[in-house]
């Protein structure tokens, strides 16, 4: 249980997390004010309504995933291929590395709750034993659903460099990794890894996997670039002007991999409806997106289809390129769009 937690905070570290520019009044900011409209009284019927009131919000039967194909997905490509796991997890092949994002394959996202939050498909983690050596690691902060320690025990013999969110390397180092392997990024931070140039960006969330560490670790979003193809990853997080700034800054961009999940009015601010991500996308000169953080478990209380149904009626009506594949599905960027509704095979 307490491995979990990760690393704890210590004074030297926030000595280093204080000479960030986003880091003021004691933890990390975002760049627009930024809240949750929940109010104390109703934490309690709100948390019973999360775990213990099913519905639509979870799928009746189990969501299969298809099967890895080591060759295929390892076979030489300039181009960019992935796979969506589910949630926010993306293996991806670019310009000759491997890449893993946002490592999540547990079945509970919510490890040291008193109850559960089962994943949509089952045995998740066993896909890790049949992944190749994995070039890099990608987090963009250090929630649960994001960061599993059930994940990471099984990938840690598999993964070479891990570029992580600033504040996150230290559960990494509680964990066993050595600090020689972590590079931690602060936004706007530019890194190049064996020909990739690897950009931290901004998001609009929030961090923190204890009752003390809330916002003591920064979040954000990725955008990776090779002489031939650019993408981005946006991170989890609510709309905000910083779509725009990523746009004219880095963009446009070839792909996208755009959040739209788990949303509701409540923490509007921190998880975008999935209309405003289709405008963020748009913003942010997405040239073909697909939405993620849905498909995996239940975090709000929105139909677990409704994240797909919603962003293709959207993406359909302000004529923005979209893909939305199957979960494991191998996929290629330059590929035609998978628009199929695969999702309505089931409950």
């Amino acid at each position: 249980m307490f491995k979990q937690f990760g690393g704890k905070l210590t004074p030297e570290l926030i000595k280093r997390y204080e000479q960030s520019p986003n880091w003021y009044d004691g933890c990390f900011q975002n760049l627009e004010e930024t809240s949750m409209d929940i109010g104390i009284t109703e934490m309690p019927g709100l948390i019973y309504k999360m775990f213990f009131s099913k519905g639509k919000s979870i799928p009746k039967s189990n969501l299969p995933l298809e099967t890895f194909d080591k060759t295929a997905f390892l076979a030489p490509d300039d181009s960019l291929k992935y796979i969506w796991y589910g949630h926010g997890v993306y293996l991806i092949r670019l310009a000759g590395k491997t890449i893993l994002i946002d490592p999540m394959l547990g079945p509970d996202s919510a490890p040291i709750a008193p109850t559960t939050t089962r994943r949509f498909s089952e045995n998740t983690l066993d896909i890790i034993q049949d992944f190749p050596e994995i070039d890099l690691l990608l987090l963009t902060h250090d929630h649960y659903d994001h960061l599993d320690y059930a994940s990471m025990k099984k990938l840690f013999p598999k993964i070479k460099n891990y570029y992580v969110a600033l504040g996150s390397g230290r559960h990494l180092e509680s964990w066993g990794i050595p600090a020689s392997k972590i590079t931690e990024f602060d936004w706007w931070d530019t890194h190049t890894f064996e020909g990739i140039e690897l950009t931290f960006t901004p998001s609009r969330h929030f961090s923190g996997r204890g009752l003390r560490d809330r916002a003591k670790s920064l979040w954000g979003g990725w955008v990776l670039k090779t002489e031939s193809v650019s993408v981005y990853h946006t991170g989890d997080g609510g709309y905000g002007a910083h779509f725009k700034e990523i746009g004219a800054k880095l963009g446009p961009f070839d792909f996208g991999f755009v959040e739209c999940g788990q949303y509701n009015k409540r923490w509007h601010s921190i998880h975008m409806f999935p209309e405003e991500a289709v405008t963020a996308a748009q913003d942010a000169g997405i040239k073909r997106a697909t939405p993620y953080h849905w498909g995996g478990f239940k975090l709000a209380f929105h139909p677990w289809k409704e994240p797909a149904e919603r962003f293709l009626k959207a993406a359909t009506l302000q004529q923005l390129n979209f893909t939305l594949p199957r979960l494991g599905q191998l996929m290629h960027l330059d590929q035609a769009a998978q628009t199929e509704k695969w999702w309505e095979t089931f409950e």
